[in-house]
């Protein structure tokens, strides 16, 4: 390939931000998190350029650990990245994008191992690393994601990743093009309001927004929803019944996933809340092969893998689709879920890019290899993205995989870009007038119609954002819990 990368130098801004309203997943309840933005100096072939890559850092997902707090929790994430970026640097010259990268998964996986640190909070840092090296030489060479991708010019090795994919290429199990729309498949969180009359006056939200699932239908005309569920059958059915008389009545061909959260510990429990479900004339429907796409993570990732799995899903040959998520973290875990019965993963950014173009692949080869022993599946999910970085680097990822419907969050529980300065925001929808548009109040917010979202400006920049003036992303270094 004749390429030289190398990481010279980085540094950190953050901004803070807060929901609408919480957004309660599992053992969390998220009201306010620090985003952070990791700025790379690189050296492309001799030339500096520099790439840009950002996430918000949400409590008790990377680890679900009930026993700590936020205020522990966030360090752990922080030190995880700065790890990675360090790392990066002491790599030196790398002939290629994806070979710097697969350099560092083992520096990073070999400090965790050592360290304890769960895999997938130490590659929440690989991650961020691997976006700002995408977006750099991205940007170095004036082509997007996709081409690159299709290309073959970020030296994708799919062998070192899945042995059966040896002397294949990304190109050979892609779309040939990015996706120039997807569904955004909306999230109903476990404390999200059903109806507009849920909401308590002093709960009012004034930004001119929807916040109950029916003024979410009413606004951006869903299709595809995400249905969280608890593990407590008391407070899940008539949750569940609420929910599918309101889409029966208002959104005819709806489909949905539901989320476990990883809220059972066996397959066997999951099981038998399952038949409570089928068994309840409400919620029959809704779960049936028509509206159902599949069951996320219904397991807690310690269990998840585990060898009785198998034995447990053989047992049950009429159980709905299942993917992992959480459970995802390693380059190994979803070859192993295969083995064990699972049909599928998610793609997020923050469990790393290679390794989800890698899954993809793999999930392709095993239709070709055997299709009539499907679903195969890989889904589009979301922590809470907002722009305008991480958002739109996860729309060109998803666009490129070619995964037509996908969880966003960030446009529900928080309110478009209203955190950051006017002047940005402008300059958003001027680059991205196809997926912003200035809300009511007039901040910019995600222009969803017919539940979904257009991508045209997304695949034709460098990796998703078009942004070049980054002077007002937030401020210096990283977030301190006292901020």
């Amino acid at each position: 390939m004749g390429e030289s990368i190398q990481v010279v130098e980085f540094c950190f801004h953050h901004r803070w931000m807060e929901t609408r309203f919480p957004f309660q997943y599992g053992i969390a309840s998220m009201t306010r998190l620090p985003h952070l933005f990791l700025r790379l100096q690189l050296s492309v072939n001799g030339q500096r350029v520099e790439g840009l890559s950002s996430e918000g850092l949400p409590p008790k997902w990377f680890t679900k650990n009930p026993k700590m707090r936020f205020e522990e929790d966030l360090p752990e994430m922080l030190e995880a990245i700065d790890h990675a970026v360090r790392g990066a640097i002491e790599l030196g010259e790398s002939a290629s994008v994806f070979q710097l990268w697969h350099s560092l998964y083992a520096i990073q996986s070999e400090w965790a191992e050592a360290n304890g640190v769960p895999s997938l909070l130490a590659h929440l840092g690989t991650s961020l690393v691997e976006r700002a090296l995408i977006d750099g030489f991205c940007r170095s060479k004036e082509k997007a994601f996709g081409d690159m991708l299709r290309g073959d010019e970020l030296g994708v090795i799919l062998g070192l990743i899945h042995p059966e994919l040896a002397d294949r290429r990304p190109s050979e199990f892609l779309l040939n093009r990015s996706l120039d729309h997807v569904a955004i498949r909306h999230t109903i969180g476990l404390g999200d309001p059903l109806q507009s009359s849920d909401v308590a006056v002093e709960e009012t939200i004034d930004d001119g927004l929807p916040h109950s699932l029916e003024a979410s239908i009413q606004r951006y005309g869903l299709g595809f929803f995400k249905v969280k569920v608890c593990g407590n059958l008391d407070t899940d059915i008539p949750r569940l019944k609420r929910i599918a008389t309101l889409l029966d009545e208002q959104v005819p061909g709806y489909r949905i996933t539901l989320d476990g959260n990883e809220q059972f510990r066996d397959i066997g429990s999951f099981k038998e809340q399952w038949q409570v479900y089928l068994e309840t004339p409400e919620l029959s429907r809704m779960l049936d092969s028509e509206h159902l796409i599949f069951v996320e993570q219904p397991l807690h990732r310690d269990f998840a893998l585990l060898d009785t799995v198998r034995e447990e899903l053989d047992a049950w040959p009429d159980a709905p689709p299942m993917i992992i998520d959480e459970s995802d973290a390693e380059l190994s875990s979803f070859p192993r879920a295969l083995k064990l019965g699972y049909r599928g993963t998610s793609h997020k950014n923050c469990k790393g890019i290679f390794k989800g173009i890698a899954n993809r692949c793999l999930l392709e080869w095993k239709r070709q290899q055997s299709p009539e022993s499907g679903p195969w599946l890989m889904s589009g999910e979301d922590l809470a993205n907002v722009g305008p970085v991480a958002l739109l680097n996860d729309l060109a990822v998803m666009a490129t995989l070619g995964i037509e419907h996908v969880v966003r969050n960030g446009h529900h529980y928080f309110a478009g870009l209203s955190m950051y300065p006017e002047s940005l925001q402008r300059e958003i929808r001027e680059l991205h007038p196809d997926l912003y548009e200035a809300s009511k109040r007039g901040f910019a917010t995600l222009k969803i119609a017919d539940g979904e979202v257009r991508l045209g400006s997304v695949n034709a920049a460098p990796f998703g954002c078009g942004l070049s003036d980054w002077g007002e992303l937030g401020d210096p270094g990283l977030p301190e819990v006292s901020d």
